[in-house]
């Protein structure tokens, strides 16, 4: 961890919904002048597209399976230098990996490969990363022990595997049965490193639905947010304001001491109200230690 160069880390499954975090959380970057170095996970995948391809075909044969959530398919290692670099300097190198034609066409490359590295931009006040694997710990690697603010978001399983599935068929092309595949696939390595990073996280929202998911094979849609629930757990952080966040969050409750639980309408709001003042408070330490002049910072 560091003070002065803080780092955030917001981390999940594919079709978990930390897209929707970081939007809320550029929100919070915008309303307190925060300057941020963005990094993306699938920047630390081992391999191209087709070279993932090849090896699943490879495992597959011999009645083994590896995936994008596991330590095989991914440098933890270049991730754990990237954040110790930043914590040390503020700086760093990290590329890009492009999904689609439109991100590959600038770059004049294929989607599924990778930009050269490049030195994230300078003289940002933190660093954030958005991906699967912000809390990962391994025997050789501990990315979580560098982050000074780790996110957890995590629907229950049949949420996230029907937001995976609609995702991967309507906007990835995927049919539905490759993504069925893969989700069987996965599941070792969903057991063995995405879970265990959820009991890391300072705090967890978990979207909840109301509605039936007993099946998220044969959903049609996804459960809106009107059509849940988000479970907010805090861990390690003093000083909650539980009172302020019932009294500003319509329909709000305590299921534990550590717990809150949101209408789905107002996930966005509860993260602006909760997130907001931890970053504020990252900068205020960073500051502090640049011997900058006290700086009134916006709520």
């Amino acid at each position: 961890m560091s003070d002065k160069h803080p780092i955030i880390a917001i981390t999940g499954s594919s079709g978990a919904g930390t897209t929707t975090t970081t939007s809320a959380i550029k929100h919070i970057f915008r309303s307190l002048n925060t300057k941020a170095a963005y990094v993306e996970g699938d920047s630390f995948h081992r391999y191209t597209r087709p070279e993932m391809d090849k090896l699943r075909r490879e495992a597959l044969q011999e009645g083994k399976h590896i995936s994008y959530f596991g330590e095989e398919a991914n440098d933890f290692g270049a991730l754990e230098k990237l954040f110790k670099s930043y914590g040390e300097t503020g700086n760093g190198k990290v590329r890009r990996y492009l999904h689609t034609f439109d991100d590959a066409v600038p770059f004049n490359q294929l989607p599924g490969t990778f930009t050269p590295y490049q030195e994230l931009e300078h003289n940002t006040d933190m660093l954030f990363y958005e991906g699967l694997h912000g809390g990962v710990v391994t025997p050789e690697y501990d990315v979580a022990s560098n982050v000074d603010l780790l996110i957890g978001m995590v629907p229950i399983i049949n949420l996230e595997w029907i937001q995976k599935l609609i995702r991967d068929t309507n906007e990835r092309g995927h049919s539905k049965e490759a993504v069925m595949t893969s989700i069987v696939r996965s599941m070792d390595d969903y057991i063995n490193h995405i879970t265990p990073q959820f009991s890391r996280t300072h705090i967890n929202f978990q979207r909840v639905p109301t509605v039936d998911t007993s099946n998220p094979f044969s959903a049609k849609d996804i459960p809106s947010l009107d059509e849940s629930f988000v479970v907010i757990r805090f861990r390690g952080i003093e000083d909650v304001n539980f009172p302020y966040y019932l009294q500003m969050i319509e329909g709000s409750f305590m299921s534990r001491v550590n717990t809150l639980v949101v209408p789905g309408g107002k996930m966005g709001l509860a993260m602006e109200l909760v997130l907001t003042p931890l970053i504020k408070e990252l900068l205020v330490k960073k500051r502090a230690l640049e011997n900058m002049a006290p700086v009134d910072l916006p709520i």
